[in-house]
């Protein structure tokens, strides 16, 4: 006679507090290095005429808006809260779509206009420096949401993988436009970006993605809790 696998159990009070801890860490980093990024960014992009440096810019302070909800969502009681985690959840999708219609129209604009952007040896350091940085912060936090059951610590992973990608495809850019004078990669870029960040915020709207761990939403649940507890987490 077959028999259902029991439901993976979500971490008790003091793990929880563990996890939530080393998630507002990781946050706090993200938010230092994306406030330095994203200054950067916009400047270099500002300087060379590069609307592929001002997404990415714009895209960073969006990344660090982020950390700080999620560091807001893991303070004091708001840890074993499920309100807290929707409103976390929704706040991180929304800033995906706050990116997505400037960075968007500003690409079309250029390439109908024929704009070419000025090289930019700058912001190819700082798009190959993010490139090895943020591939550690995404998984970090993914692995955290995994054991949360936190559809927004992995909406705000997933913004840190978005941004090694989109560092990837800058990077490409930038040196085409630098090497070879192919400037229409530079607004390319940018549609990419606007592109990926409307998926990942539907994405992190639905919380899909999110590997239910059960997890108490009150210090005194009982911890061998089988049912998934977020509302928007794929069963």
């Amino acid at each position: 006679m077959s028999t259902l696998a029991p439901a993976r159990a979500g971490p008790g009070e003091l793990e929880r507090r563990r996890l939530a801890g080393r998630a507002r860490t990781l946050s706090w980093l993200s938010l230092a290095y994306m406030s330095a990024e994203g200054a950067i960014a916009i400047v270099a992009g500002v300087i060379a005429g590069s609307i592929a440096l001002i997404g990415f810019g714009i895209d960073s302070a969006i990344e660090g808006a982020a950390s700080i909800v999620i560091v807001w969502r893991f303070t004091g009681n708001r840890t074993f809260s499920e309100a807290a985690e929707t409103r976390a959840q929704k706040l991180v999708a929304v800033q995906f779509f706050l990116l997505a219609p400037y960075v968007g129209v500003e690409s079309v604009r250029a390439l109908a206009g024929g704009e070419r952007p000025h090289v930019s040896w700058l912001g190819i350091g700082l798009a190959a420096t993010s490139l090895l940085v943020m591939p550690y912060l995404g998984l970090a936090k993914q692995r955290i949401a995994d054991r949360l059951g936190s559809a927004a610590t992995r909406g705000e992973g997933r913004q840190n993988i978005l941004c090694a990608y989109l560092s990837g495809a800058l990077l490409v850019g930038l040196l085409g436009n630098a090497l070879v004078r192919a400037w229409w990669l530079d607004p390319a870029v940018g549609l990419l970006i606007a592109a990926v960040a409307l998926r990942e915020g539907v994405a992190t709207w639905r919380g899909e993605g999110c590997a239910c761990a059960s997890p108490p939403v009150d210090p005194a649940a009982d911890a061998d809790r089988t049912r998934c507890r977020l509302p928007h987490c794929d069963h």
